[in-house]
């Protein structure tokens, strides 16, 4: 059974990602849990010098939270049926959303994070918005972010980049490999080169990656361009790419250059969702 983690500010772009979700996984054996995380505006000042459990306060507005948290379940009962392989768990915690996460990430063994990369106006902006680049660095375990408003469509057509520095293992992919194989999905592998053939590492490293996927869809695709953003987005739209997935690998100078100067782009741009695989599970 799979353990999928839904953060939720009660906003729409939650719920999207949430109705995502339950889409994604409509036949499969899996456990939601639903974590909505608050700090209340009046122990902000004090968060910062201290861990919010010391406080022990903010009752009313716990309350007000597993209510909305019991609300959005009776709508998902309401919008989604009674789906037998799915099981809901709530999670009200006077906590950062960063740290909130880690936390039930570690406590439930969660296998993937789904969240909406925009929040709503105001306060809630905050939740979703900026901090979704933080949630990518902070969080080690796989993340699917859903950008606002993106009605889910099945992930057939999943674009993969890769500069081929990295020997890539089953576990790394294997949340992939569940999707593209439940979705009769094609992975394009993507490869931007900069005018330099291949080394034979990359050669390597090229044909074990297709050996990880030799039971599906595959496609290799070499892309001469000097613009990693502007390849993607091309690459997206002329394929009609529903899913964007890479690791994020501290040890690869492209996916390092790639994740420090360009997923706040991708987290706030990006129109189909963006799949970020950490190096270690």
């Amino acid at each position: 059974m799979k353990h999928i983690l839904l953060p939720t500010d009660f906003s729409e772009n939650s719920w999207n990602a949430i109705s995502y979700a339950l889409h994604l996984f409509k036949e499969e054996a899996c456990t939601f849990y639903i974590l909505n995380t608050y700090t209340p505006v009046i122990y902000h000042v004090e968060y910062v010098m201290g861990y919010p459990a010391q406080f022990g306060l903010g009752d009313a507005i716990r309350n007000t939270s597993q209510k909305n948290l019991k609300e959005l379940v009776d709508k998902i009962s309401s919008e989604f049926g009674n789906n037998t392989k799915h099981k809901f768990e709530t999670i009200a915690r006077f906590d950062t959303l960063i740290l909130g996460i880690k936390e039930v990430a570690i406590k439930y063994n969660i296998d993937l994070l789904v969240m909406g990369t925009k929040g709503a106006t105001g306060a809630k902006e905050v939740l979703f918005g900026s901090n979704t680049v933080h949630v990518f660095k902070e969080i080690k375990c796989p993340i699917l972010a859903i950008p606002s408003h993106f009605k889910y469509e099945a992930p057939h057509e999943i674009l993969f980049p890769t500069d081929l520095e990295v020997h890539y293992k089953n576990a790394q992919l294997n949340i992939l490999q569940e999707i593209v194989a439940t979705n009769h999905s094609r992975i394009n592998a993507m490869h931007i080169s900069t005018g330099y053939d291949l080394t034979q590492r990359q050669k390597d490293n090229k044909s074990n990656l297709e050996s990880i996927f030799e039971h599906t869809a595959f496609l290799f695709h070499d892309v001469r361009s000097m613009n990693i953003t502007e390849a993607i987005s091309e690459f997206q739209l002329k394929h009609k790419i529903n899913l964007l997935a890479m690791i994020n690998n501290k040890h690869s100078f492209y996916e390092n250059l790639f994740f420090r100067n360009t997923v706040n782009q991708i987290g706030f741009h990006l129109n189909i969702p963006f799949l970020v695989l950490p190096v270690k599970i």
